[in-house]
Order: structure tokens, then C-alpha cells, then sequence
């Protein structure tokens, strides 16, 4: 198997550094994961993500002239195509601006419960400022 820039390979974890992870690779070569690229999440601690003899698949993002090669769990991971979700739509048009749903519930029923739910929570607002002014007294103005 040639080993370019962009394949992803299968090796095993060798090694353990606080900078990195030394790992084996087909044909006896021996490239390395760099903290940074273990994950996208910051990784304090390289032995919290990878452990001894584990097997992992990465990305070969570069290949030195000294054929030092430097891997990315990382960037393989980032390279897989995102949600659906997040997928812009092609025309403003395209945007579902109100639900299809027939809802049971009419507007002035929420509107009811929200003025319901506003006022309680306005309440509640007052009864806890009123109980914190209660408590305050001005002596360093009395002479």
C-alpha cells in the first residue's frame, strides 16, 4: 500500500508522549498522532483519548522529506460529510415558514396560558425584590 497525503490508514498505538501518540502502520512504518490532532475537543491529556495496542484509523496529512508521517484522527473525522440539518436551502423559498401541522389548541387558548404564565411569573419576580429591600436600612446617613 502506498502511503500518500489524504489516505486513511490502520495502525496500531506504540507509543505514548505528552505531545503525541506513535503508531504502526502496514509495511513496518511508524508514523505520529500530534495532541492536537487526536480530537476536536481539547485534549488535555493524550492517555484520556488513546490507550496502548489500540487500534485506530487516521488521516496521513503530511509526509516529511526525512518520511515522517504525521497523522490525524482529527481531520479524518472532520472529512465525513455533515447532517442533513445542516444542508442550506438552494432558494429562499425552500424555507418551511409555517408548520403543516393542524394544531388543536386556537390562538386565543395560548394566548390565555401565556398571559397566565407571564403574570405568575411577574409574581414571583416581585415577592423576591420585595423581600430583598425589606431587609435594608440606611444608618450611615444618620448623624
Amino acid at each position: 500500500m502506498q502511503l500518500e497525503v489524504g489516505v486513511i490508514v490502520e495502525g496500531k498505538v506504540t507509543g505514548i508522549t505528552k505531545f503525541g501518540a506513535f503508531v504502526e502502520l502496514p509495511e513496518g512504518k511508524t508514523g505520529m498522532i500530534h495532541i492536537s490532532e487526536v480530537s476536536s475537543d481539547f485534549v488535555r491529556d493524550i492517555k484520556d483519548y488513546l490507550k496502548m495496542g489500540q487500534l485506530v484509523k487516521a488521516k496521513v496529512i503530511n509526509i516529511s522529506e526525512k518520511g515522517e508521517i504525521a497523522l490525524s484522527i482529527k481531520k479524518m473525522n472532520a472529512s465525513k460529510p455533515k447532517a442533513e440539518k445542516y444542508r442550506s436551502p438552494k432558494r429562499p423559498g425552500d424555507y418551511e415558514w409555517q408548520s403543516n401541522k393542524k394544531s388543536a389548541v386556537s390562538f386565543e387558548d395560548m394566548l390565555s396560558s401565556f398571559k397566565h404564565e407571564s403574570e405568575e411569573k411577574i409574581s414571583d419576580l416581585k415577592k423576591a425584590t420585595e423581600s430583598k429591600r425589606g431587609g435594608f436600612s440606611r444608618r450611615g446617613s444618620q448623624r
